[in-house]
């Protein structure tokens, strides 16, 4: 059973689920802040990824670390689907599905995630002063920061909207980017789930690359642009993706099937397989069990402290009380 983009709801004791339709999901959907708004939020850790083996560490290429159930009573908070993090780890950023962004400092004890603190919320504004909600583009599904830029994908309506970063970390003036006709032709429910800007070492040279949902993938800037098919399995659709430092691309996979719930998967990416024309494959880093601690896995980010390649995953939780918003972190071993 494919799961459609934040529309399903999940009831009975017998874990019997139900497709919403898009409609109605789109107005239950919370309004976003009209400003910089901050919030509480709450955090439960997580010290195992396994219920039902609380000891282990390994899971494939990765070593959990630790990980955080972030809730509030903010109505606005949740729907995250894009994540970014600091180069040391201190700071966070996550997409909202509703046109705003969760921006915090990473808390932790003795080395484990521990919370969030000053979590403030805030609404991505066009160039032109209106709100990204209010506009054309209000369906906001991936992220990427690199330098001064910051870029959204928006589904439905597809586009890709470049945003200034200040120097005090202030996200400003959202303006479209010219896209290939092919992102324009995806179905409509079915856009940039996943935006990443490559190292400058890398063969794309800082390129913004892009997945769809269905494997669609696009270098779209720099002198290599062009379209490539992400090979997809296992019943999985793409999420996120970020790049490692050597250059390498990772790609979050998530599935949901009736009984099954929520998987997620984490595969690399060769730096040298992102090309026009190209079919892109690559080798599973890790896939989730039944007895593992994940929701609707959407956010990815990679950053590194001090011999650790370090990767965070955060869930979208539909704005629903039935599901979780949960910060993963993991640590890419050898």
């Amino acid at each position: 059973m494919r799961l459609t983009r934040r529309n399903f709801l999940i009831g009975g004791g017998a874990a019997a689920a139900t497709i919403a339709c898009t409609g109605v999901a789109l107005a239950q959907r919370p309004q976003a802040f009209r400003g910089a708004t901050s919030i509480d939020v709450e955090a439960q850790p997580i010290s195992h990824l396994s219920t039902t083996d609380p000891d282990r560490s390994r899971f494939g290429a990765l070593i959990f670390r630790s990980g955080v159930d972030l809730r509030s009573q903010v109505s606005a908070f949740g729907g995250f689907s894009g994540l970014w993090r600091s180069a040391n780890g201190q700071d966070i950023i996550a997409l909202a599905d509703n046109a705003q962004l969760l921006k915090a400092r990473v808390e932790t004890s003795d080395g484990r995630l521990s919370g969030l603190s000053s979590p403030v919320l805030s609404p991505l504004i066009l160039s032109n002063g209106v709100p990204l909600r209010r506009s054309r583009y209000y369906d906001t599904e991936s992220f990427a920061l690199a330098g001064n830029a910051a870029f959204v994908g928006v589904e439905r309506n597809h586009a890709v909207i470049r945003f200034e970063r200040t120097g005090a970390g202030t996200i400003i003036r959202g303006v479209p980017i010219p896209v290939p006709k092919e992102l324009k032709d995806l179905p409509s429910n079915g856009g940039l789930e996943a935006l990443g800007v490559a190292p400058q070492r890398s063969p794309l040279n800082g390129a913004l690359v892009g997945l769809a949902e269905g494997g669609s993938g696009f270098i779209l800037t720099g002198p290599r642009q062009g379209a490539f098919q992400m090979v997809l399995s296992g019943g999985y659709d793409v999420t996120d993706l970020a790049f490692l430092p050597d250059g390498d691309a990772v790609i979050l996979e998530r599935r949901f099937s009736l009984f099954g719930g929520f998987g997620c998967r984490l595969r690399r990416i060769d730096a040298s397989a992102l090309k026009f024309g190209a079919r892109v494959d690559g080798e599973t880093l890790y896939e989730s069990e039944a007895s593992h601690q994940v929701d609707n896995m959407e956010g990815l980010a990679i950053h590194r402290e001090g011999g650790d390649v370090v990767l965070s995953l955060i869930s979208d939780d539909n704005f629903s009380s039935l599901q979780k918003t949960l910060l993963l972190e993991f640590s890419l071993s050898g």
